[in-house]
């Protein structure tokens, strides 16, 4: 799946990716660190950026994981990293978890590749409901659920801990699919 954005193209990862995502990651580190720490600690470097991607294509190969990158059509770097993961085929249910760069915040683009995706998920991967879990003090992330007519569905209680930091309530938002 190929998808333009503006100035932004929506594509699945690929090995060639590899330098470019370990740059992505460590320009943000400071965004990631928190929310994004097993991602961001597997591209720290070139080479482990080599070994994240080799087992991320063997996930999708599996249609366990997809990974998609938002590259920069002008000057080819990657500004984002979107996973539609928790693929549950039985419950017909998966994850959303994203990440952009500071380059692109808060100019609408999550917003735009998660609808995009929901759609992949909706209509090629024949999914029911997809779901955002995401921290109260998250509101870019919360502001994207419901930019994409996610519906708050519950808080989890103690469900994430963040590296050298106690455990944390999550928000749980749901999109179904209706035909």
């Amino acid at each position: 799946m190929i998808v333009d954005i503006e100035t932004h193209r929506l594509e699945l990862l690929q090995e060639k990716d590899y330098w470019k995502i370990c740059d992505f990651m460590v320009s943000n580190e400071n965004r990631f660190k928190t929310y994004l720490p097993s991602t961001l600690a597997q591209n720290l470097t070139p080479e482990l950026s080599k070994q994240f991607i080799k087992s991320k294509i063997q996930l999708i190969d599996e249609s366990k994981e997809y990974v998609f990158v938002l590259k920069n059509t002008i000057d080819k770097t990657i500004d984002g990293i979107f996973y539609l993961k928790e693929i549950d085929n039985v419950k017909k249910q998966a994850e959303f978890a994203y990440g952009i760069g500071y380059q692109i915040k808060n100019k609408g683009f999550a917003t735009k590749v998660v609808r995009k995706l929901s759609n992949f998920a909706f209509l090629k991967l024949k999914l029911k409901k997809l779901q955002i879990i995401s921290h109260k003090t998250n509101i870019a992330s919360i502001r994207v659920a419901q930019n994409c007519n996610f519906s708050w569905i519950k808080t989890l209680e103690k469900s994430f801990t963040p590296p050298n930091s106690k455990s944390q309530d999550m928000e749980l938002y749901e999109l179904h699919y209706e035909r």
